[in-house]
């Protein structure tokens, strides 16, 4: 059965007995039946009346729940996408379905019901309010019903709460939805959203707080209780939605249409902080009572655990605010003083036993609410500074600042001297030291530990220690005054005291910790040097058990002191230490001690201040130690972090790597292959040989490592991962190398065939492939052409007539021309005719799309082959003529009549001068085309070129060796010539290219002269000769006589 749509598509209508049957099939436990239906439902999903067949499915109650499932979850994965799709739904199924998706309040079921929220959000979103005027009003009336009866009633009614539960999820999916639009429409029916809810929502959880607040610990194991702290949940999470959603628009446009909601907002805001104050107490003190009496029945756990969630999503709420607008944040009525009270949770928490701090729901302090209490107060630090433009502000106390914080107004108050150092000591105490946690993980998996040490600059907010830290570097920068003197005086109280036993280390650890966070500000009161040469030095070396704890901060703390440029990498002390660390496998110290190390040398090295010469003695043991962990690591995360910081120490070593370049390269085939897919690791091991290619230059011996690895890295299923790191390796190699040929193993020319089949094929690779060959050509093109002329030119063929972008034609034009100069005509002549390539050439100047710039490219190759052996060039003219079955007299047309066009598109004068060069080649032929040209195009190109450019031959004995001065030219070539090679030994010969190259050595007026002679001879004496000269307007013929005799 098949139902035309309205453009007249033949849609083909599902059957609705197949379709349950599949979607059975789908939701069957046995795979065979899953594989066999999984295509068919692919295809049913093509079918007009599928989407409402499987809504239809998913809302009959009587079908197994397994299959409802499969049902609400294809509707929600594939409908939504075509929602507005006439082809696929009908206007009355639409409306069936709206109507379906309230059914669902009372689905006990939450996977189809969280399906259900998805789905009436999203097509809210369309439909909402044009084509479905009545879902607010339908979602709030069940809301409004059902929580009177929660309300209203002692007794628990689970169908009604379920009810009321589900109605407040959809209603927060809805909200969540639209404040994501931005489109004018969509905020405009926000607007309407929240004109209709603000009032009602914030009256339905004034009713319930209140209900809550008055909560005894006996009442925790109430049903009613538990339902009501979820349902105040679910309605607070309505209210901060749309609060979110004004914050910014209320700050932004405060005359606007939403100035009307602020009073609303600032209520539900200030009602939020005096709740929240509430609401942690009564918890604190709910947790606590309950701890006494032991009471942990399921349902007081879950209410603990619900009151606990809400209690977070306050802290998110002030969180997020923060976010958006901090400046406006802190201006915000009690706003502060909230801010202020979660930083006086922190201190009484860390004032209680440590069993008060778990992150666990029942915990007297989670520590997710500290955190959040610490992010809070990290981010309100900034505006709360002791100075700022006006002068001095007063010192103020928490207490003080609490009182008079609503009628500061500009006069903004600073915190007091005696509660930063308090906020300090706390976090040095408490929060920065290892925990047994931290220790305990130390042990159980090292490398594991290390990596996760690594990801705290990412994870912060979610881990106590590190957010401790980043509380001590705001208060660092905000009260240096005040913190900077406190960490000093600690310093030097705790650098002279005896360090044995754990705990001793543990807080020496800590200061370290923070005396590396707060390093900038430290660096003009903590003498560095001395601290390294009279405590540090034998601190790494002590062997003390516990003292790994102190290395590896140690190690942390000098990478982190130099790269934060507190000090420059240049004392041999430095160095000392951290190869000591980085070597060091006796008693005292651990793997965790070494991999640190290794990532402090990095970070050292890597600075402007890094000295070579300094370091050099410490060169070998570095490299050894570093390969050696790299094989010694059972991750690929340390492997990968290790092979970095080799990579940095070769490419600052530069040429001195050189007699360590053989135990670096002979450990990297075996870590290639243990890497398997490790993309990222064999990534990192392709810089790290391209790294010590470079920095070899010509006295690289690495071929036997390098032509595997591109080959490797190349090759089919790997080349997705790795092709920009194995053509950087390729490129360096073929740029650093002297030679293609073989030195007792593999030669970069075995790579030539690779190249070839790339630059046929990968259009992504392509400009870089481009300049491989370039390179390639550079250091040997009479071998790479006496092999692979031919299939070079064809791939040469593929690459211009397939879809390559026109900067990579160009560059191909440009390698073309290096072609001919640095290889014999004899060598690529005829591959570049039997390829086709010359007349693909000639095609371009006869399409009338082609561009001028690869037009103009294409008049520099011709004029390189003319320069390079003119009767190679008649040569190709006429095999072309033969090829493409035109005269030659047509192919000399199209080639003089661009060279002359193309000319006004040559900006550079060396470029302009190599046409007149060429153009010149082809006139001493002698052939007639060209000849017919002279009285006027070429004429006048050559007298073009000589007004610009000026040229002489300085005097000297030897006039044949004096080099030319070229007046036009006394700026080097543009920088793109050398194509960033500059720091390879590619530049050099570049450079000897460029110098001896005819345009720069050939006097231009002494090569027209000598064509024009050899023209006279070639097309058969002086008369003959006249015949052209003759049709020369006198004005321009006697301009040019006195420019060839230099009159």
């Amino acid at each position: 059965m098949a139902k035309p749509s309205i453009l007249g598509v033949v849609t083909k209508v599902v059957d609705p007995q197949e379709l349950y049957q599949v979607i059975t099939q789908a939701s069957s436990q046995n795979p065979a039946e899953v594989r066999t239906s999984s295509k068919r439902v692919e295809e049913l999903l093509d079918y007009f009346g599928t989407f409402d067949g499987l809504h239809e499915i998913a809302a009959t109650r009587s079908v197994p729940l397994p299959v409802r499932k499969q049902g609400i979850i294809q509707f929600k994965n594939k409908a939504l996408n075509h929602w507005r799709s006439r082809r696929l739904l009908s206007d009355e199924q639409r409306v069936k379905i709206r109507s379906r998706c309230m059914t669902f309040f009372d689905e006990e079921d939450d996977t189809i019901a969280e399906c259900n929220e998805v789905i009436v959000a999203k097509i809210a979103r369309q439909d909402y309010p044009m084509n479905w005027p009545s879902l607010l009003a339908d979602i709030m009336d069940v809301i409004r019903t059902n929580l009177e009866i929660l309300c209203g009633s002692p007794n628990n009614d689970p169908r009604s709460t379920l009810a009321l539960r589900r109605g407040l999820a959809l209603l927060n999916s809805v909200l969540k939805e639209f404040s994501g639009v931005k489109l004018l429409a969509g905020v405009n029916t926000m607007i309407n959203i929240i004109d209709q809810l603000h009032e009602v929502m914030f009256a339905y959880y004034s009713k319930l707080s209140s209900m809550i607040s008055a909560l005894v610990p006996l009442a925790l194991s109430d049903q009613h209780i538990a339902d009501n702290l979820i349902v105040a949940h679910f309605i607070y999470k309505c209210l901060v939605k749309m609060a979110l959603w004004l914050w910014p628009k209320l700050t932004t446009q405060p005359e606007s249409v939403f100035a009307k909601l602020e009073p609303w907002f600032l209520q539900l805001f200030e009602s939020s902080t005096g709740q929240l104050k509430i609401l942690s107490e009564l918890r604190i003190n709910l947790v606590l009572a309950l701890r006494a009496s032991g009471s942990s029945d399921r349902l007081t756990l879950l209410s603990i655990d619900r009151l606990t969630r809400h209690v977070r999503v306050f802290g998110k709420f002030f969180r997020r605010l923060q976010q958006l607008k901090p400046d406006k944040f802190v201006q915000l009525p009690t706003g502060n003083q909230i801010v202020l009270y979660y930083w006086d949770k922190v201190v009484q928490a860390t004032n209680g036993p440590p069993e008060l701090i778990q992150d666990a729901p029942t915990a007297v302090f989670p520590v997710r609410f500290l955190l959040q209490a610490m992010v809070l107060f990290k981010e309100n630090l900034s505006k709360w500074t002791p100075f700022r433009k006006g002068g001095p502000k007063t010192e103020t106390s928490i207490d003080c600042l609490w009182e008079l914080w609503p009628c500061a107004d500009e006069n903004r108050l600073a915190l007091s001297q005696e509660f930063v150092e308090d906020a300090v000591r706390l976090l040095v105490t408490r929060f920065i030291p290892l925990n047994l946690a931290d220790l305990e993980g130390w042990m159980s998996d090292p490398e594991e530990w290390v990596n996760l040490e690594d990801k705290e600059n990412d994870q912060w907010e979610y881990e106590l220690r590190p957010c401790g830290e980043r509380v001590l570097m705001t208060l660092s920068s905000q009260y240096k005054d005040y913190v900077t003197p406190l960490l000093e005086t600690t310093f030097k109280q705790i650098i002279a005291q005896p360090t044995v036993d754990s705990a001793s280390v543990i807080q020496k650890e800590a200061l370290y910790c923070a005396i590396g966070r707060c390093a900038i500000h430290l660096r003009e009161v903590i003498p560095f040097s001395q601290w390294i040469q009279h405590n540090l030095l034998a601190e790494a070396r002590e062997t003390n058990q516990y003292y790994p704890i102190i290395k590896r901060r140690i190690a942390w703390l000098i990478g982190k002191w130099i790269s934060d440029m507190c000090s420059p990498a240049n004392d041999p002390n430095v160095w000392e230490i951290l190869i000591h660390l980085l070597r060091d496998r006796g008693l005292g110290t651990d793997s965790v001690v070494r991999l640190t190390a290794a990532t402090a040398l990095r970070e050292c090295i890597d600075t402007v201040d890094f000295d070579i010469d300094v370091f050099v003695p410490y060169l070998p043991t570095a490299v050894i130690e570093l390969v050696k962990l790299m094989g010694e690591a059972d991750t690929i995360e340390v492997k990968q972090r290790l092979a970095k910081s080799l990579n940095v120490v070769i490419e600052r070593a530069g040429p001195r790597i050189a007699p360590h370049a053989q135990m670096i390269s002979e450990g990297i085939p075996q870590l290639w292959t243990a890497a398997g897919e490790e993309w990222l690791f064999k990534a990192q091991l392709l810089v790290v040989v391209t790294s010590l290619v470079s920095a070899m230059k010509e006295q690289s011996s690495l071929n036997s490592l390098v032509v595997p690895l591109v080959q490797d890295g190349l090759s089919p299923g790997v080349a997705i991962n790795l092709d920009e790191d194995a053509l950087n390796l390729w490129l360096a190699a073929v740029r650093n190398s002297s030679s293609l040929g073989y030195a007792g193993g593999p030669g970069l020319l075995d790579l030539v065939p690779l190249a070839v089949s790339l630059l046929s094929d990968n259009l992504d690779l392509l400009g870089k492939i481009v300049s491989i060959v370039e390179s390639c050509l550079f250091v040997d093109a009479p071998a790479v052409l006496q092999s692979f002329a031919r299939p070079l030119m064809n791939a040469f063929v593929k690459a211009l007539t397939g879809q390559a972008i026109m900067t990579n034609q160009r560059d191909i034009l440009v390698c073309l021309q290096f072609l001919t100069q640095l290889a014999p005509a004899t060598l690529w002549g005829q591959a570049m005719h039997f390829s086709g390539l010359f007349s693909h050439i000639v095609n371009l100047l006869n399409n009338d799309e082609s561009s001028s710039t690869l037009l103009t490219e294409c008049i520099y190759l011709f004029a390189r082959i003319a320069l390079a052996d003119r009767q190679m060039f008649l040569q190709l003219v006429s095999a072309t003529a033969v090829t493409m079955n035109l005269p030659e007299a047509k192919i000399w047309e199209a080639v003089l009549d661009h060279w002359w066009r193309q000319f006004d598109h040559m900006s550079e004068p060396r470029h302009r001068k190599l046409a007149a060069l060429g153009i010149a080649s082809l006139v001493s032929t002698g052939r007639p085309e060209v000849l017919d040209r002279l009285p006027n195009e070429i004429f006048n190109l050559w007298t073009d070129v000589f007004f610009e450019v000026k040229e002489s031959k300085s005097l000297a004995d030897n006039e044949d060796a004096s080099p030319l001065t070229l007046h036009w030219d006394l700026d080097q070539v543009p920088q793109s010539y050398y194509a960033d090679s500059e720091t390879t030994a590619e530049f050099d010969r570049r450079k000897m290219l460029l110098d001896n190259d005819p345009v720069r050595t050939a006097q231009l007026t002494n090569h027209v002269a000598a064509a024009l002679q050899e023209a006279e001879r070639t097309c058969g004496g002086t008369h003959i000769f006249n015949q052209y000269i003759n049709k020369t307007d006198p004005t321009l013929l006697k301009q040019l006589q006195n420019e060839l005799q230099g009159e």
